[in-house]
């Protein structure tokens, strides 16, 4: 005999609820980078737009960062830490292979017994991780889930790199994602492009570190020019692409929240999707460095603490990095 399972019950659609941030105490200026670099404050500003970046403590650890963060969205989503049914941590700064670092946070934050999971997807981790949160919803797998994006990049950066020694910061954003009745979260455009994995990388694996002794400590690395090239030629159309998906016009966007690697990448994909100048345009890395994973919540947090941005605006994000992968939806913010 057959039986017949019953469907799961998930909601119609899924928005963020609540968004939450964490920047380390420590504020570290071109000037101390070009301590260990041949190179100049005007020529880091020209090249990436980066004045400082935040550094963790030997206490603000990436679960550390992650509740901070973590806690603040709950609060701003309005629901308490048991309603948490998932937590998906999208980090690549987390030494341990083992166990998730989701589980340790989902435990100190109060979430019960959720399940918890990290996902290793560069800097579209966050995207990654927010599209399986809506998923989960809509599903019936979950009806509240909290991602995080959290790196300690300032631990993989070696600073005698003159392409990369400035381009790196920490620090920890997160959102609650739950039930809608309306859409507020668009379909996703996201891939990846294997044959290029190779311009941004890690700079030895974990296994050649510890068995060859004269090895420097593994960092990140990559081939600026190669991947300035294709963010801006190719990540331009990925976002009109979301766009197109969610049948949002660049005239009916308020606010442009892009991974915040470089100022004069942003510019570039401003100006090719031709965005009005009444869009409010992320550009958080100015003061915050390129913080992967975590760097678009962490925008986010600020856009709508300052008042740049509000609720209820229709926010295009995307996110793209080493893999290279990527990720772009459309969505209403909390």
């Amino acid at each position: 005999m057959t039986a017949t399972i019953k469907p799961a019950k998930g909601a119609p659609y899924a928005r963020i609820m609540g968004v939450g941030g964490y920047r380390p105490t420590r504020v570290v200026p071109n000037e101390e980078i070009l301590k260990h670099i041949d190179s100049s404050d005007e020529w880091i500003r020209s090249r990436s737009g980066i004045a400082t970046r935040h550094w963790a403590g030997p206490e603000e650890t990436v679960a550390a960062m992650s509740l901070e963060a973590a806690g603040k969205a709950i609060a701003a989503a309005g629901i308490s830490p048991d309603r948490i049914d998932a937590v998906v941590v999208a980090t690549v700064s987390h030494f341990k292979q083992t166990p998730a670092i989701a589980t340790e946070i989902a435990h100190k934050v109060g979430a019960g017994k959720p399940a918890a999971f990290d996902i290793s997807a560069g800097c579209a981790g966050f995207g990654y991780g927010l599209t399986m949160a809506k998923d989960f919803i809509v599903g019936g797998s979950a009806e509240h889930v909290l991602v995080i994006g959290v790196e300690r990049l300032s631990d993989l950066t070696d600073l005698k790199d003159r392409a990369t020694a400035f381009l790196f910061g920490d620090g920890a954003g997160a959102v609650v994602v739950g039930p809608s009745d309306v859409p507020a979260i668009g379909p996703i455009v996201w891939g990846s492009e294997g044959d290029k994995a190779e311009t941004i990388k890690q700079t030895v694996a974990w296994d050649v570190y510890r068995e060859e002794s004269d090895v420097r400590f593994p960092a990140i690395t990559q081939e600026g020019q190669a991947v300035f090239r294709w963010a801006v030629f190719e990540m331009a159309k990925i976002a009109q692409q979301a766009l197109d998906e969610a049948g949002v016009s660049p005239q009916d966007l308020d606010v442009f929240i892009p991974h915040q690697a470089n100022m004069r990448i942003i510019d570039s994909m401003v100006k090719t999707l031709k965005l009005p100048e009444s869009v409010t345009v992320a550009r958080d890395v100015e003061t915050t460095g390129n913080t992967s994973a975590a760097s678009i919540p962490l925008a986010m947090e600020r856009l709508l603490a300052t008042g740049a941005a509000k609720s209820g605006d229709t926010a295009l994000l995307i996110g793209f990095g080493a893999g290279l992968v990527y990720a772009a939806t459309v969505v209403t913010l909390p």
